[in-house]
């Protein structure tokens, strides 16, 4: 069974979004918090900008299909985050407006071509984290951080693994959240 805190059970689900196992990381990792600010690249159904919203100053999430952002906006008002998550109606492959970000988040596929945008935006020492599936999009994903003279990078894959607790014993669950993606983080 999956729990979720109470701010991600209001919002609706549309395409797949990311789990509260996956957006821990990204929060404990990248150490964001009440002043910064946040690019997320791939809104989605918005879940992953709701969490950082309710714990960063501000979150600039991209979307470039206006059914997922009407969804993700709609989100953000169910969780009454408006103050501090704006969906902005944007490829990002086109480039990211804001300057001096502290974390830039990237879920859409071929994330790796908008690194350089991500580059840009970073103040120095500020992160990129790319939530990728496959390995394949991991590999492709390390390459151009390394072309772009990215630092500090590294890969890790969550798994949460509930257990059984009962009076007759304690053991792992039969059933678990495994694989979802891959979470690779760099430092500009």
């Amino acid at each position: 069974m999956i729990h979720f805190p109470e701010i991600l059970r209001r919002l609706k689900r549309g395409p797949q979004v990311m789990l509260p196992k996956d957006i821990g990381m990204v929060l404990g990792f990248t150490g964001v918090g009440r002043k910064s600010l946040v690019v997320d690249a791939g809104a989605g159904s918005g879940w992953l900008a709701v969490a950082l919203g309710n714990a960063c100053k501000k979150v600039v999430s991209y979307e470039r299909r206006d059914d997922f952002a009407a969804l993700a906006e709609e989100n953000v008002k169910r969780a009454g985050l408006q103050r501090y998550v704006k969906i902005k109606r944007k490829d990002v492959f086109e480039g990211i407006e804001e300057k001096e970000v502290d974390l830039v988040t990237l879920d859409l596929a071929d994330s790796e071509k908008v690194l350089p945008h991500a580059k840009a935006a970073l103040k120095e020492g500020g992160m990129v984290v790319g939530y990728l599936p496959h390995a394949e999009q991991v590999q492709r994903f390390v390459k151009v951080l390394n072309e772009e003279k990215f630092r500090d990078v590294f890969c890790v894959e969550c798994i949460v693994r509930e257990m059984l607790v009962r009076e007759a014993g304690f053991r792992p669950d039969t059933t678990g959240l495994w694989h979802t993606a891959y979470l690779v983080f760099a430092k500009k």
